[in-house]
């Protein structure tokens, strides 16, 4: 089958272009974008993540997962706990992370510096709560 090409365009976000904002998936994140998906028409979104300072951890994110491709996250500064399934990761600062496509997870804690870099295709991919995985996930750690 033919399907139409996805019209692509150079794209090149500076710093000081755009600002961390509320208003994504989470309300205790900001988010900055980074004009991918704009750029790949909506193919691959690619946006800064990071802990907003007023909000620190209490209930995480739940149990989840992305309806999506292909999903990395880079964590940039910082720190967070998740639960993979039934394993307790710790992604810190240089650390990457591949989330399979549907694999169910838990953001429980974060360090107030935390911010990572995420990278997901589709560009509009749907989270969907789930049961959880197991119901031993830890308590997040209080800011000092």
């Amino acid at each position: 089958m033919n399907q139409p090409a996805v019209v692509s365009k150079f794209s090149h976000v500076k710093p000081g272009d755009t600002e961390f904002k509320g208003g994504g998936l989470r309300d205790f994140f900001l988010y900055r974008d980074l004009g991918i998906a704009d750029a790949t028409g909506g193919q691959v979104i690619c946006h800064l993540v990071k802990a907003n300072p007023d909000l620190p951890p209490e209930v995480g994110t739940g149990w989840h997962k992305h309806l999506c491709e292909f999903q990395i996250v880079i964590m940039t500064k910082g720190w967070a706990r998740f639960m993979y399934e039934d394993k307790e990761t710790l992604v810190q600062a240089g650390d990457v992370v591949h989330q399979r496509p549907g694999i169910t997870h838990y953001l429980f804690d974060y360090s107030k510096d935390m911010e990572y870099l995420e990278i997901v295709s589709p560009a509009a991919f749907k989270t969907i709560d789930v049961d959880p995985g197991t119901d031993k996930v830890p308590p997040p750690t209080p800011w000092a």
